[in-house]
């Protein structure tokens, strides 16, 4: 059922002087995993501080103190993060910034980008070339050359099966998976997004491909904005070509070792030889809507990636209200305040930018820095552009609609 109103809503916006402080004290960009290779069984040292100076600190974050419950002591993910969806604070993180491979919670971002461009009720036949160029063991909806399919069925395919069919189907209706990529990457860029890098849209492991938990939980934070995209990852089944098909997130769906996540309502699951199991979901409680985004559990147990996000879930349904947060959600580049700033100054930029891409300017640390402030260093463009006086107070994230769909006919 929709969300109850809260007492207080507490401003998401983010003041040009935090912004560049956090830019100040962002780390280096460092390489990502490739392909064919088990990522680091350490995170790195310095990792971005987008969001908070702890947020960019290796290990776990939380500021325990009398009536905060203690973490759950046995979580194995290489990286999570709790979060509310709603005034973006951060209320415990581990490796909140690590970049690791995302297998199919990608899709948040890919559904992101391309929902608003087609309308549920277009149709679209399918031709061999649409189908073109997908992994080895793809996960599938079962799309078939020749079969038409409306753009409803195909989302469908999407976030019940994590189709790789649908992907490349939508992408082709993009223009190309190479449009697609580019789309999502400034889509990506655009969310501030900085630890992604989109090599193909599905999620499907490739070089480079790589998020973070936290990035992960600010794409899903901005595709909750958008009620098809709410509409479909809480669905739990559906009729797809006269069967039925189920939703393959199991805190939703369900399974002999999972129940039912109490308030669960989405988001997307992932899991590939690389990137191992990744998840983010949200949920709400009692007029309370968290995100928690967890990567690549260690402990090789069936299901364990929902076994720790109900676990975090759990905590963060409690501490809520009684921990201090130790970071945010920073809200897209076009939700930020258009008030003045001081300049940057020329001495603090160096062009730092992602893999095989041109380079850009960013607030630099001595190490150089791809952190908040690649926005605020381009010779004030984006402010010129923010400049038309309105900007979001208290915005709502997700939307008060927000409501966990049992079924769909």
């Amino acid at each position: 059922m929709p969300a109850p109103k809260k007492t207080a809503r507490r401003s998401l916006l983010v003041t040009t002087a935090t912004l560049l402080s956090l830019a100040a004290t962002a780390p280096a960009a460092l390489a990502a995993p490739t392909a064919g290779t088990t990522p680091a069984a350490t995170p790195p040292a310095r990792m971005s501080t987008l969001g908070g100076a702890r947020l960019g600190q290796p290990g776990t974050q939380v500021n325990l103190a009398p009536g905060v419950p203690a973490l759950p002591a046995d979580l194995t993910a290489r990286s999570w993060i709790v979060s509310d969806a709603e005034s973006g604070e951060v209320l415990a993180a581990h490796n909140a910034h690590w970049q690791l491979p995302p297998a199919s919670t990608m899709k948040m971002l890919f559904a992101d980008t391309l929902l608003p461009r087609f309308p549920r009720t277009m149709e679209h036949k399918v031709v061999p070339k649409d189908l073109a160029g997908m992994g080895d063991g793809s996960s599938v909806v079962g799309i078939k050359a020749g079969h038409t399919y409306s753009v409803r069925d195909l989302w469908l395919g999407v976030f019940l099966r994590s189709g790789n069919d649908a992907v490349h189907v939508l992408s082709a209706m993009n223009g190309s998976v190479a449009q697609t990529v580019q789309d999502m990457q400034r889509h990506a860029d655009e969310l501030q997004a900085l630890d992604t890098q989109v090599v193909s849209p599905d999620g499907y492991d490739a070089p480079r491909q790589v998020s973070s938990a936290y990035d992960l939980s600010l794409i899903a934070r901005s595709g909750l904005q958008k009620k098809d995209f709410r509409d479909y990852c809480s669905t739990v089944s559906a009729e797809f070509e006269g069967e039925q098909i189920r939703n393959t997130n199991r805190l939703l769906s369900g399974d002999t070792d999972v129940p039912v996540y109490q308030g669960i309502a989405g988001v997307k699951n992932g899991n590939t030889t690389h990137a191992g199991a990744t998840f983010t979901g949200v949920a709400e409680r009692s007029g309370r809507v968290l995100l928690v985004t967890v990567m690549n559990p260690r402990k090789a147990e069936h299901n364990e990636v929902y076994k720790e996000t109900a676990k975090l879930f759990d905590w963060g349904f409690q501490a809520a209200g009684k921990v201090t947060p130790v970071g945010e959600l920073v809200p897209p580049r076009n939700a930020e305040p258009a008030s003045a700033a001081p300049s940057v100054s020329p001495k603090a930029s160096a062009p730092v930018g992602r893999a095989g891409s041109k380079p850009v300017a960013a607030a630099a640390t001595p190490a150089g820095s791809r952190g908040i402030g690649t926005a605020l260093a381009i010779a004030g463009g984006l402010l010129v552009l923010l400049a038309g006086g309105a900007f979001l107070v208290n915005r709502r994230w997700p939307l008060p609609d927000l409501m966990r769909r049992r079924t769909r006919p």
